[in-house]
């Protein structure tokens, strides 16, 4: 295949996928299925479809370009609208926000444009293993009626750097 047609197909490529949205691990660690998440609210997909990681890092990022929705008051999760238009929800573990804040360091602010990979919130991770219920930590699509098809992937991820979900809109 010649240069012309190599820079043709990824034009076309990128016009034919303008649908397609890959949203990146925004933390570190093994991806689970939503329904292994001991909480009936995430399990249930009663807020949204998704996916959880187990972490082992020390941060939350930005699992896509767009802008930081509400950071809750306790800094264990957030919300981001994509520049694409999915609205999507990281919270970290669960029964996090009975530690009132304690083991999470708010880095963004609400309303802030964050590309992927910012950093969000900073977290200790042996702290929170040692004083939560699960370190679980739910990625969901809440905006999911706009959503034509989902891709759930799975494996150990790297932050910002692999892909965890796939969604056509």
């Amino acid at each position: 295949m010649g240069l012309f047609n190599k820079l043709k197909k990824m034009v076309s490529d990128d016009v034919a996928d303008t649908n397609n949205i890959n949203i990146f691990a925004p933390l570190s660690g093994e991806l689970v299925a939503i329904e292994d998440v001991p909480d009936v609210v995430f399990a249930e997909k009663i807020v949204g479809d998704g996916i959880a990681i187990k972490p082992s890092g020390n941060t939350m990022v930005a699992p896509c370009n767009g802008t930081i929705g509400k950071i809750f008051e306790t800094n264990h999760a957030f919300s981001i609208k994509s520049d694409s238009g999915l609205e999507l929800f990281v919270h970290f573990g669960i029964d996090t926000v009975e530690l009132k804040g304690e083991g999470f360091t708010r880095i963004a602010v609400e309303g802030q444009q964050v590309k992927t990979g910012d950093t969000i919130i900073e977290f200790d991770l042996a702290f929170l293993e040692a004083n939560t219920q699960s370190t679980l930590t739910p990625i969901i699509i809440s905006n999911m009626d706009e959503i034509k098809t989902l891709t759930k992937h799975s494996g150990a991820v790297n932050v910002a750097e692999d892909v965890i979900l796939s969604v056509k809109k």
